[in-house]
């Protein structure tokens, strides 16, 4: 028999890698993978896979309760609260706004947010001179204008998102864990690359559990890997595209919102606004039968310097993460422009309740947990394989 040799853990005899590789039919075509082909597919997966396992382990691990995030902050922080005047009138856009910055004199409004079980209006406001990204958060109760409880995530869980998102390092942090999926897309492929050679030799499906521990390990690994690749590429792909949310919007204001905003001088400042109230009701007779998220105000980073851009969602699962914004005139209240979000925009909307599971109720996150745990099998397997091949080697010598 010819010394054989282990490449990432897929075994090829010197025989085999000289002159009788077998032929691989893959959608009709037959092709032959030649040794160098091998070497570089198992180049690519084993340093896309170790540089990015640590990183996805934790990400893996963290993302598992972030499935099931509304749950567990309803289990958590379940509060009793009812609004000052249940069937009493409620206060307009302005009278909300006007209690929320009386509370914070100075402040410039950021947005405006809108509960969907009970009377509640959030406003978002920041001092001109506060740091970037430090917001004061209001909870109106709209019906007599008292401050609402903060319905905010439990600090464990923010502690979760937070780490899972950026690892407490902004942009930067979000960007760096956008080039660890780009490496898991490609171990992903180059695993499925390899694994066709070695299925050629074995029954797919196949455990070998009368061999050594690492051989049964390696089964194990190919098997769950390969189940699962189809998944696993869909949230690596929708979690890359996420890690991109703040240049994506950046180049939307950019680009889709910068014909709006050749006509003006200058921002429009927040003495000279009009009415909110009549801005939101002039967007809902632009959109009609839509749902109304949420208000970016003049100069915030879902708006321009000179427009109400009021955001509206549909109501089924798959449209409510798409929103809509109208645009209208801070100076005088007219309606500036409908303008449906770009591709991109879409795909950034669509990919966090994809990546999470969040568009098909309970069963479907069940099914999101499973397959994540089977992930970190895979993931942990993965490392043991490589510290006991690193073993085997010192045994060796």
């Amino acid at each position: 028999m010819g010394r054989r040799r282990r490449l990432s853990g897929f075994e090829l005899s010197d025989a085999g890698r000289t002159a009788h590789l077998p032929r691989l039919d893959l959608d009709g075509l037959l092709i032959r993978m030649k040794p160098g082909t091998i070497r570089a597919w198992t180049w690519v997966h084993k340093w896309s896979s170790l540089v990015s396992t640590a990183f996805l382990m934790m990400l893996c691990i963290t993302g598992l309760p972030l499935v099931f995030t509304h749950e567990l902050d309803h289990l958590l922080l379940e509060e009793s609260w009812a609004p000052a005047n249940p069937d009493g009138p409620r206060l307009n856009l302005d009278q909300v706004l006007s209690t929320a910055l009386a509370r914070h004199p100075g402040d410039v409004p950021a947005f405006m947010s809108f509960d969907e079980d009970r009377p509640v209006v959030n406003v978002t406001s920041r001092a001109p001179d506060a740091p970037e990204g430090q917001f004061n958060f209001q909870p109106i109760d709209q019906t007599s204008g008292d401050a609402a409880p903060l319905v905010a995530g439990h600090p464990v869980m923010e502690f979760i998102l937070q780490l899972h998102t950026d690892m407490f390092l902004g942009l930067g942090g979000m960007l760096f864990l956008g080039v660890m999926g780009l490496l898991l897309v490609a171990a992903l492929v180059s695993g499925v690359v390899l694994y066709a050679p070695f299925m050629r030799r074995l029954p797919f499906g196949t455990v070998r559990a009368g061999k050594a521990a690492r051989t049964r390990w390696l089964d194990y690994h190919n098997l769950l890997g390969v189940v699962t690749v189809a998944w696993v590429l869909v949230v690596g792909v929708t979690g890359v595209v996420n890690t991109l949310a703040v240049p994506i919007i950046a180049y939307w204001k950019d680009t889709a919102l910068k014909e709006l905003t050749q006509a003006y001088d200058s921002p429009a400042p927040p003495s000279g606004r009009s009415s909110l109230d009549a801005a939101v009701e002039r967007a809902k007779e632009a959109l009609p039968g839509m749902t109304l998220q949420f208000v970016a105000f003049p100069g915030s980073s879902y708006s321009t310097d000179h427009h109400y851009a009021v955001f509206f969602h549909g109501d089924t699962p798959l449209t409510e993460h798409l929103t809509t914004p109208a645009l209208i005139d801070a100076r005088t209240g007219e309606l500036a422009a409908v303008t449906p979000a770009p591709w991109y925009v879409k795909t950034l909307s669509l990919s966090q309740p994809l990546h999470f599971g969040d568009y098909g109720g309970m069963p479907l996150k069940i099914l999101w947990a499973i397959l994540d745990i089977i992930t970190i099998i895979v993931l942990g397997s993965g490392i043991y394989l490589w510290l006991a091949k690193g073993r085997a080697k010192k045994a060796a010598a």
